[in-house]
């Protein structure tokens, strides 16, 4: 959360408009100028996401949201994010673009996702590994910006009945199974990605724990002991066809890639602050 200050330069330009103004004409047209310059943040906030991110998704891109100032408060905020102590709610709910983005301003780890907290609950995601999308991605799986469609995520949770004590209607019953590895239209997945071949899931450890077992009851399956740790899908009436859905991969450690405290902190940022201030004088002045 990045807060901007009314210290500026040049203000000796209008300091005879200044003089003409009232105390509270003077502090809103402060207000307005620190506004103006939080919208300015904003937007190159938003442009530096986009030159540094690869495929960024809108939900990322539009974070930083504008807290005005206001002639009690002088001070703007610009703040990637939708929930925290200046009061707002929204977006994806549960999920704040600002711990999405911590790992990528400050470094370290990524924090785990819901979907991966919920796996690694029940045992299927081992301590230590977060998810990933296989480079060819599962069809109907990614929104094309490299992430999960959230209704394909609570699909798999559906089926390996991830979901706690209060979302646990959402899991799957069996006979829901059965339309799944029957596909066709009449499944849950073809409201996701259309009409489907048959499919059913299961969780391959390979080396991590000494093979694969059926998500479904937990039997042995010998032809997945030889599959990378994931989650997989076995496809068709007869099986012949395996593909990825999620793998499992270590976490890995973050180098810092996007540095938003420069913007506010820049140059620019201080001689567009400089110039609005002079103009939302003059403003007020009706010079």
């Amino acid at each position: 959360m990045l807060n901007i200050g009314i210290t500026i330069k040049g203000i000796e330009k209008v300091r005879k408009e200044l003089e003409s103004l009232s105390g509270p004409q003077a502090r809103a047209a402060y207000a307005k100028a620190l506004t103006d310059t939080g919208y300015q943040v904003q937007r190159d906030m938003r442009a530096e996401m986009q030159k540094t991110f690869d495929r960024p998704t809108p939900f990322i891109v539009r974070a930083p949201k504008v807290f005005p100032a206001t002639p009690e408060k002088l001070q703007v905020t610009v703040a990637p994010t939708y929930r925290s102590d200046v009061g707002t709610k929204g977006g994806k709910i549960g999920v704040d673009p600002q711990q999405v983005l911590q790992a990528q301003q400050f470094g370290g780890a990524r924090r785990d996702k819901r979907s991966e907290v919920a796996l690694r609950r029940i045992g299927i995601l081992p301590a230590g590994y977060q998810l990933a999308i296989p480079d060819t991605p599962f069809p109907g799986s990614d929104d094309g910006n490299g992430n999960l469609r959230g209704p394909f995520v609570a699909q798999l949770l559906s089926y390996f009945q991830a979901f706690g004590e209060q979302g646990y209607r959402a899991n799957m019953k069996d006979g829901t199974r059965r339309n799944l590895g029957r596909g066709g239209s009449a499944s849950r997945l073809a409201k996701v990605a259309g009409p489907t071949l048959g499919r059913r899931y299961l969780v391959s450890y390979g080396k991590l724990r000494g093979g694969a077992r059926i998500t479904r009851k937990g039997e042995p399956d010998a032809r997945a002991s030889n599959l990378a740790p994931g989650i997989w899908a076995v496809l068709g009436s007869t099986g012949a066809v395996v593909k990825p859905v999620v793998m499992f991969t270590r976490k890995g450690a973050y180098k810092p890639r996007l540095n938003l405290d420069s913007i506010a902190k820049s140059p620019a940022t201080m001689d567009y602050l400089a110039r609005r201030m002079r103009f939302r004088i003059r403003e007020a002045a009706g010079v």
